[in-house]
């Protein structure tokens, strides 16, 4: 933990809830990890990350902040840059890495260039995408910059007509080829991939099948040939290390059985993975042996300055 003298039981600040569309998530995320830390022996305030954030952070005077926040602004580098500026260590990755890997099509830009394979994808005006299929069907609609399947449309190869995306949705957003297949995940904690788990819903992998229980099921280690299992490790820290990740990222995969290994795709990496009670990574941190208030406990260690 750099940056501040810590105590025998150092303060922690376990920033949560925010105003982003993911605010439920973040709050059942925050929740369990300050219990967590407590139970290991932290000093843990929980805060709700309001617009009076740098004066309560100024006021606790933390040893370190656990990053608990999802969506704008706790994910994409905003929080990330305050703690900065206050010197408070912090966990996950810094600003450069949290701004590239929420925006989707600039972090694919990396992946190539990285030599990781990716599906084709534009940027183009909600509008024009409520009028015509800017993409031969089938394919995906989502917000460039949110997570957690917010906003996500599946527009099938047999639709009659373009998506009717909700008002809500941004100006511009991301429409992407949709890849089939098997979808499969593996969690980076520092340098180290904790595995892969195959990802079973009876749908689309939505928020619902993401956040309720029973609404997925997670096969872990999944069981897939050994070559794309460390194919999918391989990709995971490749991905991390190419947007500059720190802490704790979980990239997200399709796999075309029919393929082979090159029906191995990239669709993204969350910089501030969920850790909810049906969430995927405390699940691949418990099958490598490391107990949810082990990883707790590491991610505040971890934290630091200059990520």
């Amino acid at each position: 933990m750099g940056g501040r003298t810590s105590s025998s039981s150092p303060k922690v600040a376990v920033l949560m809830g925010g105003p982003s569309a993911e605010r439920e998530v973040s709050l059942a995320t925050g929740k369990p990890c300050a219990a967590a830390l407590r139970d290991t022996g932290h000093e843990v305030i929980e805060v709700d990350a309001g617009p009076d954030l740098c004066g309560v952070l100024q006021s606790i005077q933390p040893d370190a902040a656990l990053n608990c926040l999802h969506g704008r602004w706790g994910e994409d580098g905003c929080v990330q840059g305050m703690l900065e500026w206050l010197g408070i260590p912090y966990s996950h990755s810094g600003v450069l890495a949290s701004a590239l890997a929420m925006d989707k099509q600039r972090s694919k830009e990396v992946y190539r260039a990285a030599g990781l394979p990716v599906v084709d994808s534009i940027i183009a005006p909600s509008d024009e995408v409520r009028t015509r299929h800017v993409m031969q069907p089938p394919y995906v609609v989502k917000p460039n910059n949110e997570g957690s399947s917010v906003g996500v449309y599946l527009v099938n190869e047999d639709a009659n007509g373009p998506p009717q995306l909700d008002d809500d949705m941004p100006d511009h957003v991301m429409v992407e080829a949709f890849a089939p297949g098997r979808e499969l995940t593996t969690t980076v904690m520092g340098t180290r991939p904790l595995g892969v788990t195959d990802i079973i819903t009876d749908g689309w992998y939505d928020y619902d099948a993401k956040y309720k229980a029973g609404g997925s099921r997670h096969v872990i280690p999944a069981d897939v040939p050994t070559e794309i299992y460390e194919l999918c490790q391989d990709y995971a820290v490749r991905a991390h290390n190419a947007l500059g990740c720190r802490g704790v990222s979980r990239t997200d995969f399709r796999w075309d059985e029919s393929k082979g290994p090159s029906g191995l795709i990239l669709l993204e990496t969350n910089t501030q993975p969920g850790m909810t009670p049906t969430s995927l990574t405390p699940e691949q941190a418990q099958a490598a042996g490391i107990s949810f208030g082990e990883l707790c406990a590491w991610m505040v260690e971890d934290a630091s300055c200059n990520r």
